[in-house]
């Protein structure tokens, strides 16, 4: 198996895992479990979605061993659709028509993306340099999105989420290139790099469980369209990674892009964890009053 085959399973398997643990933390949120950190740590259910992040996690940083930026986040939006069935089963509902095609949409927009993204494995890394650089930018925008608090903050706090997602993916790739090198794991730049994806990757999480007292759908969507946005970003114009395939590549990224979004908005119209409405009782004929 090649490292882009490699790097391909291994971000099916971390999105499933995601999944998982989207649905699970959207429960703890809509039963009104999570609104205070004392109540998250006390709460059995939510160490288990924990543990699902944490696996899921561990598998995307095994994928950005093997694949760039610019193909392993787009994968990352595969989370959303594999949340689809996964919520609707927990809400004893079926998958809507709408889902159905949202999810087909996503599937050929992430292929379209993929055919220009696949490139070979990455074999540069950020600087201590960038990687604090790229940590500073990111927490300051996250402040922004989420110090003013109103009861419609939920779209702001998925975006923080995916922008904390995507800096910790670099910073991951930095500690597996950089670390794969024979010598490097204890040097001062993985060590610190390292501690940077602890804090980003807790901070995404604790965001998305904020996030979803709104709902799943949307949310969930939103993070997935600025993970991999904000990761492009930072692969293109800090580690070289380049879209493959010249001007037809760039169209074929572009045609995917828009087919992903439209599935992802089709997909956010009938929220997972939503059970669908009962049918309305028929009618039945009234007896004479005698």
């Amino acid at each position: 198996m090649n490292a882009t085959a490699l790097a391909v399973a291994l971000c099916l398997a971390s999105a499933v895992t995601y999944a998982a643990a989207a649905v699970a933390q959207e429960r703890l949120a809509r039963r009104a479990v999570a609104r205070t950190a004392a109540a998250l740590l006390g709460n059995g259910a939510w160490w288990w979605s924990a543990g699902l992040n944490a696996a899921a996690a561990l598998l995307h940083a095994a994928a950005l061993r093997y694949g760039p930026l610019t193909l392993v986040q787009p994968l990352g939006a595969l989370t959303l659709v594999a949340a689809v069935p996964l919520g609707a089963r927990g809400a004893g509902r079926r998958v809507a028509a709408t889902e159905w095609r949202g999810t087909l949409a996503t599937v050929v927009g992430l292929g379209l993306l993929l055919l220009p993204a696949s490139g070979p494995a990455p074999d540069d890394a950020l600087t201590l340099a960038e990687a604090l650089g790229v940590s500073g930018a990111t927490a300051a925008v996250i402040v922004l999105l989420t110090a003013r608090k109103d009861p419609r903050s939920g779209l702001r706090h998925a975006t923080a989420s995916g922008l904390a997602s995507a800096a910790a993916s670099a910073l991951t790739q930095t500690v597996a290139v950089a670390g794969g090198r024979g010598g490097a794991l204890l040097s001062g730049r993985v060590v610190t790099v390292g501690l940077l994806v602890v804090v980003f990757a807790v901070g995404g999480m604790l965001l998305s469980q904020r996030a979803y007292r709104g709902g799943l759908g949307a949310p969930l969507a939103v993070v997935n369209l600025a993970n991999p946005l904000a990761a492009a970003a930072i692969g293109m114009i800090l580690l070289g990674e380049r879209i493959q395939g010249g001007a037809l590549g760039i169209l074929l990224a572009v045609a995917g892009a828009l087919a992903a979004t439209r599935g992802v908005l089709l997909l956010t119209r009938t929220p997972p964890g939503v059970p669908a409405p009962p049918r309305p009782a028929e009618s039945r004929p009234l007896r004479p009053v005698m």
